[in-house]
């Protein structure tokens, strides 16, 4: 079935990994702290339990680079029957440090599908994570002017999408969110009765993936480039 977007009055867009690269730099430290830890356990057996770690601190800690930290850090403790030095937790601390320090990578064509749409509609930021951290990299994107409203959320669920256009003052059918993840950035929409467009990422946390049943059924469009949204909302 043909979706149609007559009706789209706000245009909500995802920001790590749909307006700049993020995630690589997450594989990025995770090889790292496997590096960090090869003493004690193999590359596999770090990795399965830095993300068990992590899942089972994502209501206490919530998303994002810091809570990432503490998680490789009570890992390493762990891991290592809590004989790791501290020489290599200061190295761990420095991996998150490093993250927070990356240069904002704007992902291609976001710029000017930013400046397009903007004329027409009004365009939100929605993501998730770290509000300084969130707050930081949009400065450093220099993308700022072009939304409306920007909304650091705790989380990607309906209750928060519901509460978000609530605040926006608009019906579901109106809003449109852009986002890579379709667990956090179409679901949830799509179930509200409001619109949603993916747009992949080469790398998706394992954490954001769903299977193809929770897909099945759903009214969603899928787009290689984010360049592509031009001609759609045109």
């Amino acid at each position: 079935m043909e979706v149609n977007y007559k009706n789209i009055k706000v245009i909500g867009f995802d920001a790590d990994d749909t307006l700049w690269v993020n995630e690589t730099y997450f594989r990025e430290a995770e090889e790292e702290f496997c590096r960090l830890l090869s003493e004690y356990e193999t590359p596999n057996k770090i990795d399965q339990e830095l993300f068990k770690m992590e899942m089972a601190n994502l209501e206490l800690y919530g998303y994002g680079v810091k809570a990432f930290v503490l998680s490789m850090v009570q890992s390493a403790l762990e891991l290592s029957n809590y004989n790791v030095s501290i020489k290599t937790i200061d190295k761990i601390l420095n991996i998150g440090k490093d993250m927070l320090n990356k240069p904002v990578e704007l992902l291609d064509g976001v710029e000017d599908v930013l400046k397009a749409l903007s004329s027409k509609y009004r365009l939100i930021l929605a993501t998730k994570g770290d509000l300084l951290d969130q707050e930081r990299k949009l400065e450093k994107s220099g993308l700022t002017n072009y939304f409306h409203h920007i909304e650091v959320l705790s989380d990607k669920k309906e209750a928060n999408y519901s509460r978000l256009l609530g605040h926006l003052d608009i019906e579901p059918s109106e809003f449109l969110m852009i986002g890579n993840s379709l667990k956090s950035d179409v679901l949830p929409l799509v179930n509200l009765q409001a619109h949603a467009i993916h747009v992949p990422f080469h790398t998706t946390w394992a954490h954001e993936q769903v299977s193809e049943t929770e897909t099945n059924g759903k009214l969603y469009k899928t787009i290689n480039s984010l360049k592509e949204l031009i001609k759609i909302m045109d």
